[in-house]
């Protein structure tokens, strides 16, 4: 399975009720899934970097931003991640 690290921003003034809709789509559509700061996640999938854009893009709008990399086999560091999340981090990313 890939491990695909994705972050958006939803830039137009919109419900707010839209960030709850988006992250519940991504949690239904990702069962394995790791989000610690507020937009920006990490999936396992078999989606590539462009389906995955192509999926995220009909949750967004046009003025929206997102970034999305295949982080597959990647070395990975952080910083002021809690245990519990740094657990998931290296169980996840070592597979």
């Amino acid at each position: 399975m890939k491990k695909i690290l994705f972050t958006y921003d939803l830039n137009k003034d919109s419900p707010s009720d839209k960030w709850g809709r988006v992250r519940e789509a991504i949690i239904r559509k990702f069962p394995t899934h790791w989000c610690r700061l507020t937009t920006t996640w990490i999936v396992e999938t078999q989606l590539s970097a462009v389906q995955m854009r192509d999926w995220l893009a009909t949750l967004l709008d046009s003025n929206d931003e997102l970034f999305v990399v295949d982080i597959t086999g990647s070395d990975a560091a952080w910083l002021g991640i809690d245990a519990k999340g740094a657990t998931w981090l290296r169980e996840v990313l070592n597979r």
